[in-house]
């Protein structure tokens, strides 16, 4: 089971895949990393998680420039496995991002929430504007989120 986001941009995929595999452009939204990742492994923190968010062991286990980025973030059981899909057609790139749950638990749940947070911070490092807060960020997508499962629920009570 996986969390699965796009966004799509009005830009070439080059460009678009600068903001993953350049680290300068990465850290405009989501974090740093150091290495080399021609070898396949690279430290990463996370630049939006406190003054005190720790460097994590990536392993790369697939990069087909510019079209797909696979990683392990973090510790052997505990490691985020992550995906990034880039696809052009028109002039417009669609990013895909996807993160494997192992569970339905509300911790992971809200990892949903977060990565939303992180691609519109994407969004706003491409376009240079102003990247989105993210206690306001939450509180608007949680406020969605609720009407959407209210919605849902009378709606099936209504089928039944």
């Amino acid at each position: 089971m996986y969390v699965v986001l796009d966004r799509i941009f009005r830009a070439p995929i080059e460009e678009v895949w600068s903001y993953f595999s350049r680290s300068p452009r990465l850290a405009q939204w989501i974090g740093e990393y150091t290495g080399t990742p021609s070898t396949g492994a690279v430290r990463f923190r996370m630049n939006q998680e406190g003054e005190n968010a720790e460097w994590e062991n990536v392993a790369i286990l697939l990069c087909d420039a510019p079209h797909r980025l696979h990683v392990d973030v973090g510790r052997s059981l505990c490691a985020l496995v992550m995906y990034v899909h880039l696809t052009e057609a028109s002039g417009n790139t669609t990013v895909t991002f996807g993160q494997r749950m192992q569970s339905l638990s509300e911790e992971e749940a809200n990892m949903g929430v977060g990565w939303d947070f992180y691609l519109d911070r994407l969004v706003a490092a491409h376009d240079d504007k102003t990247p989105p807060d993210w206690l306001e960020h939450y509180k608007t997508l949680c406020r969605e989120l609720d009407h959407d499962l209210r919605a849902e629920r009378l709606s099936a009570q209504q089928r039944r």
